[in-house]
């Protein structure tokens, strides 16, 4: 399973990826990437992507909640992969 949080800043992507890796090490490092919007040509646009790989899908609802609220923090979301 992969899960993405999605944020309109690249420091919100930055510090969320930090603090999922110190919540879930099992998962190794997560990825930071910088997504375009389908149809934008403003650089503006663009969104930043924390993707966290989970490939035993270890990551329960509690977990998932806490990604969540970490998501709504830095002003963004979380979507399964």
């Amino acid at each position: 399973m992969r899960h993405l949080l999605v944020f309109p800043e690249r420091d919100s992507a930055e510090e969320a990826a930090e603090t999922a890796a110190e919540w879930f090490p099992s998962l190794g490092a997560p990825t930071v990437v910088r997504e375009w919007l389908a149809g934008e040509d403003d650089a503006e646009d663009a969104q930043w992507v924390v993707v966290l790989d989970d490939p035993g899908a270890v990551l329960g609802p509690a977990d998932l909640d806490r990604l969540d609220a970490l998501a709504e923090e830095g002003e963004g979301w979380r979507e399964p992969g």
